[in-house]
């Protein structure tokens, strides 16, 4: 009798252990909710306002749409979107911190500034190009040079005499410039800035020969008669300033190109789930005419959210350093 006892109680004794295995091993599938399950923050290595800042909050407000979530911008400016970008590849890999970024951080700072210590194609997952950013070369207003032509004429005529300035060394200003250099075989000297609000105003008030700026943000001088535009860095025109003809236009240049994108990235790492969820939703807020239009306000043409960003990363940085052996870029 007491042998059937203690039968039974060891046969109880198993059932419970069974039921809490049973239950141990469903509490983390249990724990983790679907994603998203708290607010989503995209961090932003420039100041509010600009052109990345600008497509940043189209992003934040596709992602809340799409994926029926809370979206923060949280701007960390400093040293050409590097800092964000580093506080981005050091978060967890969960899906909740995320970085729109730009060709700066994500392809040629790395390039020029020994202090960026991660590597974009290790230390980042790729989730879509967001945005192309042609930019524009123009001349200031005591500068004898009104199209491509009268630009390269001058330039050959005096040798070193000019100037044009960039938002800073290894930016993606400063390459568009380098490249115009070594296309025409021109010469200017390059005068970095910290970011193009003061780069503008410089131009503008004639302390700068030429510059390369943002189409967006010289808009409202070349309307004014103050800055003359001289040409686009895309391939084909900007579609808000269609009187631009782009640079490759020109025999000079013919065949130039080189744009700025901006881009949506989370830390390496990413699960594949959370990972196609957001690809999905940037993609299906990408087709729509509404946030197409904003992107073209903001001075950028919209991408389409399914292009290989990957390889587009890759690509650029071999164009890069083909550029910073050229001018021979240091930080």
């Amino acid at each position: 009798m007491n042998f059937h006892r203690s039968l039974s109680c060891t046969r109880r004794l198993g059932l419970i252990a069974m039921g809490a295995a049973v239950v141990a091993s469903a509490l983390p599938a249990m724990a983790q909710a679907p994603y998203p399950s708290k607010p989503i923050r995209i961090v932003v290595g420039y100041a509010p306002g600009g052109s990345v800042d600008m497509a940043a909050r189209v992003v934040a407000d596709i992602l809340t749409a799409k994926l029926n979530s809370t979206v923060v911008i949280d701007n960390a400016p400093g040293a050409a979107g590097v800092l964000a970008a580093q506080r981005v590849v050091s978060s967890p890999a969960d899906g909740y911190t995320l970085l729109v970024g730009s060709s700066n951080e994500m392809a040629a700072t790395g390039l020029v500034n020994p202090a960026q210590k991660y590597d974009p194609l290790k230390d980042l997952t790729p989730l879509g190009l967001v945005a192309n950013a042609p930019v524009m070369l123009a001349a200031g207003p005591n500068v004898p040079a009104k199209s491509i032509e009268e630009f390269v004429a001058l330039l050959k005529r005096n040798p070193g005499k000019y100037s044009y300035g960039s938002s800073g060394v290894g930016s993606t200003l400063h390459f568009a410039g380098e490249l115009i250099k070594q296309r025409a075989g021109v010469h200017m000297l390059h005068i970095p800035y910290r970011g193009t609000a003061a780069l503008t105003s410089d131009l503008v008030g004639g302390a700068l020969d030429f510059a390369i700026v943002s189409p967006t943000a010289a808009a409202p001088f070349i309307k004014a008669g103050r800055i003359t535009p001289l040409g686009v860095t895309s391939a084909k025109r900007f579609p808000t300033l269609p009187q631009v003809p782009a640079l490759g236009e020109n025999a000079h240049l013919k065949g130039y190109e080189l744009t700025g994108w901006f881009a949506l990235a989370a830390p390496k790492g990413l699960p594949a789930d959370i990972g196609q969820k957001i690809r999905g939703a940037l993609k299906a807020g990408l087709a729509e005419p509404a946030y197409q239009r904003r992107l073209e306000e903001g001075g950028s043409l919209p991408a389409k959210g399914d292009e290989d960003l990957t390889r587009i990363m890759r690509e650029d940085m071999a164009k890069y350093a083909e550029l910073v052996k050229f001018a021979n870029m240091r930080e």
